[in-house]
């Protein structure tokens, strides 16, 4: 175990470490000549020399996967787009980052601002987008600060507007700041609140790609999802695919991370297959002085919790998947062996109850019903019956069963506690009907 934090950049090589090796040469880097004197805005450059089709083949064969959570190939995405008919084209960036124990993009556009525009450049004119949005947490003040004075840098360099670089491309880029709903990670609901609508979401089909913002083609992406196109595009889908070579079979690095009682929080980057063991002890320093591991989240709040048995796993979809979870955001929530499974469970749901938008009833009832159980076993009112109960909702608030995945996403980390954890569930019950006991007895 390390005994001293590690740096997100590790050596600072642009060839192992494309998200964040400018970080080995400044704290952060907002001024747009900065970022261009390391490397920057060269790779949409680049893909503005390029025939849009011939930039979206680029990005297919590197396979980038979106790394919001659901890790949907982007080229895949992208080539669903309707074509071209003249009309508004919308590109936007999912940047609300409301999952609980995730912050990773915060620090991607509080220290890289440029690099997340430069990857939404070349998205754009791939697609032949005419609109982008940067849909922001409300709460990310400083991050929003910092992307709209990069992006007054750029108009004034030609990068923002009309004619773009000589490219004949028209296109402007806006930061929209969220109301503040976890919903808003779904994009569809997020599309409705961009247009001034209650953030629900909406049926699919049609998908955005081909009817999103105000009803016109439209791509939605995460941040750190765009950020990995300026190299990609500098380095060549080969490059980006051998990253991980060895390790895994999703390509590239990704933004690590770990939270809870470890010794280090924070973020590194990594290549995909790294161990959950490496992120938490070599990385993270390890658990407390006294902790040990008892569970942890693979990526975020809406994942299945696993246990200690499962550390040595890589921290990719395919081994995460098998496993019984989800890679998530890749952002680990641990747990040590003095916490409640039951109080960490129920903390969770809380959460997903209150953010959930309440145009579904499976979602809308249930998830407050799951509470209403958890709170009775923590307090000692519990009864077995409670325990079935909660999976038979893991079961009716599943995929299929609701309007979206909210719900399925907030029955999780109740199922992984629930499979790894039901004595202490159960242990909750039987120590209710002692105190029952006693209580009559006295």
């Amino acid at each position: 175990m390390n005994t001293e934090p590690k740096p997100i950049y590790g050596d600072g090589n642009p060839e192992t470490h494309p998200l964040t090796w400018r970080l080995s040469k400044q704290e952060h880097v907002r001024s747009a000549d900065d970022y261009e004197t390391l490397e920057g805005y060269a790779g949409f450059k680049k893909a503005i020399g390029m025939q849009p089709k011939e930039v979206l083949e680029v990005i297919k064969a590197a396979t980038v996967k979106g790394r919001g959570g659901a890790g949907f190939p982007a080229g895949i995405k992208w080539s669903l787009m309707a074509p071209n008919d003249g009309g508004p084209r919308y590109l936007i960036c999912n940047a609300d980052e409301m999952e609980p124990g995730t912050f990773k993009d915060r620090l991607l556009m509080e220290k890289l601002p440029h690099q997340l525009i430069e990857g939404m450049l070349i998205a754009g004119y791939t697609l032949e987008a005419t609109q982008g949005y940067i849909f922001i947490r409300g709460e990310y003040i400083e991050a929003a600060g910092y992307l709209n004075e990069a992006l007054e840098q750029i108009r004034a360099k030609g990068y923002l507007g009309e004619n773009i670089l000589g490219s004949g491309w028209n296109f402007d880029l806006h930061v929209h700041t969220g109301a503040g709903r976890y919903i808003c990670g779904e994009e569809t609901a997020l599309i409705n609140s961009l247009e001034g609508r209650r953030a629900n979401p909406r049926t699919k089909p049609p998908f955005p790609q081909v009817a999103g913002a105000w009803g016109r083609p439209t791509i939605v992406n995460n941040v750190e999802t765009y950020n990995n196109l300026p190299a990609i595009m500098l380095r060549g889908p080969e490059w980006y695919i051998g990253l991980s070579a060895g390790k895994s079979k999703d390509p590239g690095t990704k933004i690590y991370g770990a939270s809870g009682k470890v010794k280090f929080p924070g973020l590194w980057e990594l290549p995909f297959g790294t161990t959950a063991r490496e992120v938490i002890e070599d990385h993270a320093g390890g658990m407390r002085d006294g902790l040990k591991l008892k569970a942890w989240l693979p990526g975020g709040a809406s994942t299945d919790f696993l246990a200690a048995e499962h550390i040595d796993l890589p921290m990719d979809a395919e081994s995460i998947m098998k496993a019984g979870s989800r890679l998530g955001t890749c952002l680990l929530m641990v747990v040590d062996e003095t916490q409640c499974m039951v109080s960490a469970t129920r903390n969770l749901e809380e959460f997903f109850a209150r953010e959930s938008c309440g145009f579904c009833t499976p979602c809308r009832d249930g998830l407050p019903w799951a509470v209403k159980a958890l709170k009775a076993l923590e307090d000692g009112t519990g009864k077995k019956e409670d325990i079935d109960h909660l999976q038979e909702l893991t079961r009716k608030l599943w995929i299929g069963k609701t309007f979206c995945a909210h719900a399925p996403g907030a029955m999780e980390p109740l199922m992984g506690a629930l499979k790894h954890f039901r004595g202490e569930f159960e242990a909750k019950v039987v120590n209710a009907a002692a105190q029952t006991s006693n209580v009559e007895q006295a």
